[in-house]
């Protein structure tokens, strides 16, 4: 789709001329500086964590704000209404002391939790509960899912031999009704940033209503409830201790760990998108620990776990040891590590069977029975046939409310004014809240008719990022297009520029029939081609695998590389303003594909844009690059229109 908006309504054809020839990116620069970015962006974040928290009042007074931003990054602001759970046991087995029951409830309506239920076969009064969260532990038979409470049956059968009430729910991904997990690991659904959505936040509701409904079994004493699970089951043990207070006590196992295993040391990569909130408010993991102080809380976990490290664990557990001591709450805080890879040992269920009798049963005595599975996997399916009208499969579709066309009065300037403010709030709040010196450098060349010069700039340490201007001398007061390159744009120009910009093309072999085409396009108007981070010179490696994890990494910091690529433009823009020759011209913008995406929202937070010239705009942002949260407020057809009011007009 093509959009031309400009105040003066003058109508523009996109050149179409440009080589299409590959150009060898200079990878190693590029892998390098992406590198160094991802270190000083998360330490950043890590130093901040807790800096501003000195007493117990500094942490109670920002400790509700913390919990909001909580449950906001994991989709859950505003709360999902709680309507009937409507559970249905669908059969019942007993064995060595056990009942355990077979059943599902709905946490809202078609989003089926199938569980087991685990209780002792005699029973005189309320008992504690155990919310048994699952891992990644998948289990068939007859080509059907068994559901990954199965493979952790072991675990609700020593609760219930032992005085507990147990609830061991099926994950979204891996139970009866096989839904997503890996919707930016695997399946490309980069969309889900848009909406500010990620399957962890699904858990985690599946978690509050988990709680409801142990709270509504007569057997239940719903005042003492713990939570544990191991991997994955570490991690929404971690969301529901977070946002929940009805939980007492809580064993999180292998489940947690520092953002600078995740994003420097490359344990992402070994992790789906449940083990993460959409990390908007730019938080390292302890903070996410810090919201379950003062309540009982042991971390555990295997000293040679590789997507859980060691140092990251420990680190974790001394900065929320900070938060407990403000409560004079050291005695509630442990750390139990034992030997071993990532894998469910005896000695780390020993140590969560433990902690649960000491904080809910107010027994320390010793672990004397070993937690074996007492059923045949197949035998604790609850559904025969699945249900049609289940939203398991499709619950990423509905479960974070997206903002329709038309909702935003463009009309209103006070209305595209809040758009913005909540744009750089909830989307770009990963831009550098005071930016660094530009620290331009203008390098002049010499072209046939042109005054050619290469401007260099730092955008954001440690990204230097060109731009390739061409002055007639003809028409040295004419106006700036504006062209952004993505990928794709630099390929085609590339090879002409290495002709007009000798030696400052790295890897682009010089055309001359492309620079014939660059020619053209400038003969009567300066023009500025402005190459944003992981572009031409700064690209970064290639492999698909690896581009999947760099663009994860960067929604760990609260950012995606999209939001980022705005910013490098905004900057691009604010250097031509500063360029002698180029401050007072009016601006057009000029691009195609991802970098008319990024010039629609650079001018959003750009003043003096008289035009926008924009090709192939994606038409939702469901099809455009990720930004975080924007689908939440705002629908890509709104941004149009939003930017169209900005436009100087003469």
């Amino acid at each position: 789709m093509r959009y031309l908006f400009s105040a003066l309504l003058v109508v523009l054809v996109f050149a179409k001329t440009g080589s299409t020839q590959p150009v060898e990116p200079s990878t190693a620069p590029g892998d390098r500086w992406i590198a160094e970015y991802f270190r000083a962006e998360t330490q950043k974040l890590t130093d901040r964590t807790f800096a501003d928290i000195e007493t117990l009042e500094d942490w109670t007074s920002k400790r509700p704000e913390y919990r909001r931003q909580m449950l906001e990054m994991l989709g859950l602001d505003p709360m999902p209404p709680k309507t009937p759970l409507e559970p249905v046991v669908t059969g019942t087995l007993e064995a060595s002391g056990v009942i355990v029951e077979r059943l599902h409830f709905q946490s809202m309506p078609g989003l089926y939790v199938t569980a087991n239920l685990y209780r002792p076969s005699v029973q005189d009064d309320k008992l504690p509960a155990i919310l048994y969260v699952c891992g990644h532990g998948g289990e068939r038979h007859d080509g059907k899912s068994l559901g990954n409470k199965t493979h952790y049956q072991h675990h609700g059968a020593w609760f219930a031999r032992n005085g507990y009430v147990c609830l061991t729910i099926d994950t979204v991904q891996l139970g009866e009704i096989e839904g997503i997990h890996h919707g930016t690991y695997r399946e490309k659904m980069w969309w889900w940033n848009n909406r500010g959505y990620s399957s962890a936040g699904v858990e985690a509701f599946n978690c509050i209503r988990s709680l409801d409904y142990l709270q509504s079994r007569d057997e239940v004493d719903g005042d003492r409830i713990g939570v544990t699970g191991r991997s994955g089951g570490g991690a929404y043990s971690w969301w529901i201790a977070a946002i929940d207070e009805r939980i007492t006590a809580a064993v999180p196992v292998a489940g947690i760990t520092s953002l600078k295993n995740h994003v420097v040391d490359g344990c992402v990569e070994g992790h789906c998108d449940c083990m993460y909130m959409v990390n908007t408010y730019r938080w390292d993991f302890p903070m996410v620990a810090a919201l379950v102080a003062p309540r009982p809380l042991l971390i555990t976990n295997s000293d040679k776990d590789r997507i859980f490290p060691l140092d990251g664990v420990v680190d974790v557990y001394a900065k929320v040891q900070t938060i407990y001591d403000l409560y004079d709450a050291r005695d509630k805080l442990g750390l139990q590590i034992s030997e071993g890879p990532h894998k469910d040992t005896q000695e780390l269920r020993v140590a969560a069977f433990r902690w649960m009798n000491r904080f809910l049963r107010d027994d320390q005595t010793l672990i004397e029975m070993a937690a074996e599975p007492l059923f045949e996997k197949r035998d604790l399916k609850v559904f025969e046939e699945l249900p049609e009208e289940q939203r398991v499969t499709t619950i990423h579709e509905s479960f974070v409310p997206k903002a329709d066309s038309g909702a935003l009065d463009t009309d209103s300037p006070e209305a595209v004014r809040a758009l913005i403010d909540r744009l750089r709030q909830r989307t770009f709040r990963g831009w550098p809240d005071s930016p660094e010196s530009l620290d331009v450098q203008s390098i002049v060349t010499n072209a046939p008719s042109s005054d050619t010069r290469v401007i260099e700039f730092t955008s954001q340490s440690p990204f230097r990022l060109p731009i390739y201007v061409v002055q007639p001398d003809q028409a040295p007061n004419a106006p700036l297009d504006v062209v952004i390159l993505d990928q794709d744009g630099w390929k085609k120009w590339a090879a002409g520029l290495a002709v007009l910009f000798p030696d400052h093309v790295p890897g682009a072999k010089p055309d001359s029939e492309v620079a014939k085409a660059l020619r053209q396009m400038t003969t009567d108007r300066n023009t500025a081609f402005l190459v944003p981070r992981g572009i031409g010179p700064t690209r970064w490696t290639d492999d698909e695998r690896t581009q999947t994890h760099i663009r994860r990494r960067f929604m760990l910091l609260g950012q995606t590389l999209a939001g980022m690529q705005i910013y490098d433009v905004i900057r691009g823009l604010e250097t031509l303003r500063q360029t002698p020759g180029l401050e007072k011209p009016m601006v057009s913008i000029k691009a195609e594909g991802d970098a008319a995406f990024w010039g629609l929202y650079a001018s959003l937070f750009v003043d003096g844009i008289d035009q926008l010239k924009l090709e192939n705009l994606p038409k939702r942002n469901r099809d455009a690059p990720d930004l975080l949260n924007v689908s939440r407020f705002v629908e890509l057809e709104d941004v149009v229109e939003a930017a169209t009011t900005r436009l100087v007009k003469e």
